[in-house]
């Protein structure tokens, strides 16, 4: 992988973090009295704990009762201070250097290896990119165990047969239209390793992206290999499954994501674990799962944040699949109607290339695109620039209704999200914990906090003491209510928040649905209305202009061809991210947002990690690790410590208790600057001298 090259020295660490990293002494001692195994005592357990200065192997000694169960990769319960722990072992060896009389394992949980080798190189390599814990990685890696599954796992191991594979998709797929397509799915199916960036031109019918992707993963199937996909949603995990049963049969493909439940996540993990099915598709946890002879990792929009894991250390499911690319040498896929700047940067470099379609294709295939802010529109309509529906939305929407579904695409769920005073202006702020104030629906009169629901019945502003209010924004289900008067007797239906939908039919009907919560429309919609896009481009976000171009192509994709009368209409001024929509160019947009944040130094160029803490915790970790680094000859560019604001009603309280630091540092540079991060965590962590800090590394909420 591009990532944390080329290679740097090992860095000199300061004596106070040296205790934290893996000890030993040179000393044998085994328990007397107590029948250990004949070959191999010594078990190396990797303790299920958050606590940084554990986070390396304990030695514990084989009883013989327990020498057949106790093989590597097990859940074990160990003796641990005092307490009775969950672990995993990790291997068997003939000696310790602990030092010290060793404990025997208290019992082997289950005899299922869960914890395979080559998830256990990958959790390793994420935990060390990532500067976190390895046992927090393996808590997102293995799913919770569910006992009466473990009873059948032998018999399924040894009963796994696998059908002859499937035969590789014939000439005539939907990679035919893009160049490199054909020639990439040819090297698939020759038991090849290419690395493509792709980007569909569709999001529906038979040329849609789960038809490319399950044609990629049924070419690897073909060569007898396995795969890896992840997706952000169920919603997508759903269009996929469909494809790929089209093309593989149903007993070598495992589904993985939380949203099924305990039960059936376990029991195709355990599948592909056995080696009964060969192809994992899932959300963001499955980029873990043990595939035997792997062949082809794949991840469709990338750019969604859904692909972050909301636990530590926040691993983003892109960066995992890269990292085990690399580790077993196997074929990647990154896809998206849009190019992240991640995924931009990979190109640059050359680690992989592009499939693209041409010009002529892309114009056949795509709807047509027009901006309310250009000086055409401006001239026909002089107020497009304020209206929330300029004439042409307005037009484009009457006539698609003619055909079919229309798209209205708005940036803000509820029906009020935000109020402010009709006097000056200000953001309506609750008088309890100083939260936004909203209305939640059409039948609701009074605003309320969206922190802590408290009405607020005798709002007075504190700026200008003004008692009315305004809508700030407007949200899903009141632009639904103000197109429903706009269009009678036309069927609006809205898609967001808990309410989102997957599909909807192809009868004349208004989808009014937030960004990311857009249905799939039968045949395609004949227009969408791309409204709000200002709001979403003055996001306070460096990605803000990324995101929005990502999720403009997400919405656009699901319009017909212009040549069948699709239509996008989208109402922001006229900016670089509202050009690469006209031209339908994700990749240059891509490719001019790495080229600014390169000479700005910004990610994705180099690497940051974020420091999040009390002020003395940040400032005694930032400073340990600027010394540390000093003395290898190794600086880094910092910002802060500048005050967080939590986002809810306690940040009313402690509006300025934490703060955060922002590290920056070069993929060269990488390696060592994390090694240190870890070393003065799990430090930190051991002494108690100071409270602890949260580390973040490549988050992209960050700036």
């Amino acid at each position: 992988m591009v990532a944390d090259t080329p290679a740097q020295p090992a860095l000199e660490l300061p004596g106070a973090l040296q205790p934290t990293l893996l000890q030993g002494f040179p000393a044998k001692r085994l328990p007397t009295g107590v029948p250990l195994a004949r070959e191999l005592p010594v078990a190396r357990v990797l303790v299920e704990s958050t606590l940084p200065h554990l986070d390396r192997p304990f030695d514990y000694a084989v009883p013989e009762s327990l020498d057949q169960a106790a093989q590597p990769g097990v859940r074990v319960k160990v003796s641990f201070n005092g307490q009775d722990l969950s672990g995993f072992l990790l291997e068997r060896t003939a000696e310790s250097d602990a030092g010290h009389t060793l404990v025997p394992l208290a019992k082997v949980v289950s005899p299922v290896p869960v914890l395979t080798p080559a998830i256990r190189d990958l959790v390793n390599a994420v935990a060390a990119r990532y500067a976190g814990t390895v046992s927090d990685v393996i808590r997102v890696a293995i799913p919770p165990r569910v006992a009466k599954l473990d009873k059948d796992y032998p018999q399924t191991e040894s009963g796994a047969e696998q059908d002859p594979p499937a035969a590789a998709p014939d000439a005539g797929s939907a990679w035919d239209t893009y160049h490199n397509g054909p020639a990439y799915l040819r090297h698939l199916g020759q038991g090849g390793s290419p690395r493509a960036v792709l980007h569909p031109l569709q999001g529906y019918g038979a040329a849609g992206w789960p038809q490319l992707m399950a044609e990629a993963i049924a070419a690897t199937h073909a060569a007898g290999r396995g795969a890896v996909v992840v997706v952000p949603d169920y919603r997508d995990l759903d269009r996929l499954e469909a494809a790929v049963l089209a093309l593989i049969p149903a007993k070598a493909v495992a589904r993985l994501t939380a949203d099924d439940g305990p039960t059936p996540r376990y029991r195709n993990f355990l599948r592909l674990l056995a080696g009964t099915a060969t192809v994992a598709i899932g959300t963001r946890s499955a980029a873990f799962a043990p595939v035997r002879n792997l062949g082809l990792v794949a991840c469709w929009d990338d750019g969604d944040d859904l692909h972050i894991e909301q636990r530590a250390p926040y691993a983003h499911a892109r960066e995992v699949l890269l990292l085990r690319a690399e580790q077993e040498g196997t074929a990647c896929l990154l896809a998206g109607h849009a190019r992240s700047t991640e995924v931009q940067r990979l190109v640059a470099a050359g680690w992989a290339f592009p499939v693209e379609s041409g010009r002529t294709e892309m114009r056949r295939t795509v709807p047509r695109v027009v901006n309310t802010a250009d000086s055409f529109e401006q001239d026909r309509d002089p107020l497009a620039s304020i209206a929330r529906l300029p004439g042409a939305a307005w037009r484009a929407a009457k006539d698609g209704l003619e055909r079919g579904p229309v798209l209205v695409q708005v940036a803000r769920a509820g029906y009020a999200p935000s109020l402010a005073c009709e006097t000056c202006r200000e953001p309506a702020r609750c008088g309890t914990c100083q939260g936004p104030l909203a209305i939640a629906g059409a039948g609701s009169a009074m605003a309320q906090c969206r922190w802590c629901s408290t009405p607020a019945p005798d709002w007075r502003c504190t700026h200008c003491g003004g008692r009315h209010l305004r809508k700030g924004a407007t949200g899903v289900l009141r632009t639904a209510e103000e197109l429903g008067r706009a269009f009678p007797g036309k069927t609006v239906i809205t898609s967001s928040g808990d309410q989102v939908k997957a599909t909807v039919g192809s009868g004349k009907a208004l989808v009014v649905a937030t960004v990311g919560a857009e249905p799939v429309a039968e045949g395609g919609y004949a227009a969408a209305l791309l409204l709000d896009g200002d709001s979403l481009l003055r996001r306070e976000s460096l990605r803000a202009g990324e995101d929005t171009v990502r999720r403009w192509f997400n919405a656009a994709a699901l319009v017909r061809p212009a040549a069948d009368g699709g239509l996008v209409v989208v109402t922001a001024a006229d900016t670089t991210a509202v050009g690469a929509l006209l031209r339908w160019d994700p990749a240059g947009h891509a490719y001019r947002e790495l080229a600014l944040r390169t000479e700005l130094q910004l990610p994705p160029s180099v690497r940051v990690a974020s420091v999040t803490g009390p002020r003395a915790a940040v400032d005694h970790f930032t400073s340990t690790v600027a010394a540390a680094l000093d003395t290898a000859g190794t600086t880094l560019r910092t910002a802060g410590p500048a005050p967080v604001l939590l986002n809810g009603p306690a940040s009313a309280r402690r509006p300025a208790e934490d703060v955060r630091t922002l590290l920056f540092f070069s993929y060269a540079q990488a390696a060592g600057v994390v090694r240190v991060l870890r070393a003065t965590r799990a430090a930190a962590a051991a002494k108690r001298t100071v409270e602890p800090v949260q580390l973040r590394l490549d988050g992209v909420d960050v700036l």
